[in-house]
């Protein structure tokens, strides 16, 4: 294979991705379909050919995304947090039944 031919190859190939790619996320959001494409692998430039938009617009909208994914997942932090307080606050309170317990049977 000579280089004009694997070049034409490598076209074609670029084509289908991008048809496929787009098929992908033709019907969901802008940011549906960047946050998409991005964990589908693209590249911010790659993204942005497909959607026919700016690499600064993709660029801009993943900031955006990954910065609405934060608060979620300190919230997760938040709650799990609160259940291990939880636990250990149960664990103590059974560990001080146990005693009294255990004094009322020496008492017995």
């Amino acid at each position: 294979m000579d280089e004009n031919q694997f070049d034409t190859l490598i076209k074609k190939l670029d084509s289908i991705t991008n048809l496929l790619a787009f098929s992908l996320v033709k019907d969901k959001s802008v940011n549906e379909q960047i946050e998409t494409l991005t964990k589908s692998g693209l590249k911010v430039s790659e993204i942005a050919s497909i959607l026919d938009k700016t690499e600064n617009q993709v660029y801009v909208t993943q900031t955006n995304l990954r910065k609405k994914k934060k608060p979620i997942k300190e919230s997760q932090e938040e709650q799990i947090e609160k259940k291990s307080t939880d636990i250990a606050s149960n664990f103590e309170e059974t560990k001080d039944i146990k005693k009294i317990e255990g004094n009322e049977n020496i008492e017995q």
